[in-house]
């Protein structure tokens, strides 16, 4: 292949611009391992964030999760590059229409794809939470615990993420056809009227207004990895991440957001539940960041052995691992409060001190979890995610 012909078929190239939406080449059929590797890598920041940051705090009603940002001076600048759902959204973007365009090739319709897309994260994830809800009724009736909604909550409470995905995935067909129709004007919509709900939420006290973002802001996100391809160019990438950062700290010293892209409690209001304009900052600034580090992740993944291992493990096990790491993070915390561990009300300096090691009571209580109940969805699950 010369020169030319590689011009006009790279991902980020002028030429590759230039693509009508849905017209993909070759390349827009077949699987990137980048975006394996990010959608792996981001499920096991949320999993590493809940294992060494969590801190229990025990109200009249049952224990109550909160974190270091609470107590801690600028360490909310830490969530702007370690809130990683944004970015799961976008990357499940592009798989989506990529997966969605090999079932086209094979003539399936757009609603079998969705619903086979919906099952396979529906199933385990109801599994889930029905278990618990079953167990916490039980141990409520039988040992007569009244803080057992509270703990079934703490557990479940990550799954918000799956039904917010769920929801989006639903609509899929939708956000295909805006696609297919406006192209990138269909950012333009989306981020513009989710900008419209903050500003009528903020200015009328419409707290409940703010969940229609659920759709917009999460939606944004998935439609923004639809041109995951032609936002590879360099300069392309580091006009996001100038964008994206300069919007974001906008917002921020507006006084109108939260520092912090996780919930802290106390805080007026959490960027996360319901999304705010934050959220669509902060993914254009980590779909620009993560396009100027492919090339260098993609080098890492074809020429060492230890990385390529290390992205399949992790895009094989990290939805499991995402769905049980609650149940072993409450299994591990119930062994070592034994013990006196878990028993912090705020991060001090023999708290800090743990978090490296931190992680590996959770992960050594997940692990059989997972070999329990999670190994015939792992196998089960196709490598696209």
């Amino acid at each position: 292949m010369d020169r030319t012909t590689r011009q006009r078929t790279e991902p980020g190239s002028a030429a590759d611009e230039e693509r009508r939406p849905g017209e993909g080449s070759a390349a827009s059929t077949t699987r990137d391992p980048f975006i394996d590797f990010v959608r792996g890598f981001s499920l096991l920041v949320v999993v590493a964030w809940h294992w060494c940051f969590t801190i229990i705090l025990w109200r009249d009603d049952g224990p109550h999760a909160t974190n270091p940002i609470r107590f801690t001076d600028g360490l909310w600048t830490a969530t702007w590059l370690l809130q990683v759902m944004p970015l799961f959204f976008y990357v499940g973007g592009f798989s989506n229409l990529m997966a969605w365009r090999r079932k086209q090739l094979r003539g399936a319709s757009v609603g079998r794809f969705v619903w086979g897309r919906v099952k396979q994260l529906a199933i385990p994830s109801l599994a889930l939470a029905i278990t618990w809800a079953v167990l916490g009724s039980l141990a409520a009736r039988e040992f007569d615990i009244d803080w057992t909604r509270r703990g079934v909550i703490l557990v479940i409470s990550p799954l918000w993420f799956i039904v917010a995905y769920l929801v989006i995935i639903l609509l899929f067909p939708l956000f295909l056809r805006l696609h297919e129709s406006a192209d990138a004007l269909a950012l333009v919509w989306l981020a513009g009227l989710a900008w419209l709900v903050d500003v009528t939420r903020f200015k009328h006290d419409m707290f409940e207004l703010g969940f229609v973002n659920m759709i917009l802001v999460w939606g944004f996100c998935h439609q923004l990895g639809f041109f995951y391809e032609r936002l590879l160019a360099r300069r392309t990438a580091w006009m996001l991440v100038s964008a994206g950062l300069l919007a974001l700290v906008a917002l921020v010293y507006s006084d109108t957001y939260p520092g912090s892209m996780v919930g802290v409690p106390g805080e007026r209001f959490s960027n996360m539940g319901p999304p705010t304009m934050c959220i669509v900052a902060l993914v254009v600034f980590q779909a620009g960041l993560s396009s100027l580090l492919r090339p260098w992740v993609v080098r890492r993944l074809a020429e060492s052995e230890t990385w390529r291992g290390f992205g399949s493990t992790i895009n094989r096990f990290s939805m499991p691992l995402f769905l049980f790491h609650t149940t072993g993070l409450v299994l591990a915390m119930f062994i070592g409060s034994k013990f006196g561990f878990y028993d912090t009300r705020e991060p001090t300096v023999r708290w800090w001190v743990f978090r490296p090691v931190s992680f590996i009571g959770p992960l050594i209580c997940t692990l059989p979890v997972i070999y329990l109940f999670g190994r015939r969805w792992v196998k089960e699950q196709p490598s696209s995610g």
